[in-house]
């Protein structure tokens, strides 16, 4: 007589959390493996500048700078695997984080910028806009912002009579956006 093996639905509901136990599978090591290569091969492409200012020991630092030195193709590919096998030992994803930010600005900077280009706008188009800027920042130095709006309209009308194919005039209204920066 055969013993039945319980079909996996007659089970408790916890038979599913058993799985996590497993150790990872030979293709799942493989592909980290990969992409801690990947990331040591973005390393060796930063400036010295940048690498400084990640979190990385000094021997991984020590590997990705002899590998910006390398110029065969056969060393540079040993050293860049040497590279990829230290990091199995690094903070992967901290430095994956900053090197986003690198790429792609903070999304915090990029919305703070998009509210100062937003504000310039309805600053050259509505006196309203530049009264609730002073009641949000009563130590502004109202002169100064007023002379600035005032060039920056004065060019914007100058660009608006433009012919086609002159290129419009900015100083004025990359000034504003200046202006507002240094405000914030």
């Amino acid at each position: 007589m055969h013993a039945e093996f319980p079909h996996e639905s007659d089970l408790p509901g916890d038979f599913e959390d058993e799985d996590d136990d497993r150790p990872p599978s030979k293709s799942q090591v493989k592909r980290d493996m990969h992409a801690l290569l990947d990331l040591g091969k973005e390393l060796i492409d930063l400036s010295p500048e940048r690498l400084k200012q990640l979190p990385l020991a000094e021997r991984l630092y020590e590997a990705i700078r002899e590998a910006q030195r390398i110029t065969s193709h056969g060393g540079r590919r040993r050293q860049v695997h040497f590279v990829g096998k230290l990091m199995r030992n690094a903070p992967a994803e901290e430095i994956r984080a900053q090197l986003d930010v690198w790429k792609n600005g903070s999304r915090e900077a990029t919305a703070a910028m998009h509210r100062l280009e937003t504000l310039r706008d309805r600053l050259l188009v509505d006196d309203d806009a530049l009264t609730e800027l002073l009641q949000d920042h009563p130590g502004a130095d109202v002169q100064h912002l007023r002379a600035v709006i005032r060039a920056a309209r004065k060019e914007a009308q100058g660009n608006a009579a433009l012919q086609q194919g002159q290129d419009p005039q900015r100083k004025q209204y990359r000034a504003l956006f200046q202006a507002l920066k240094d405000l914030a």
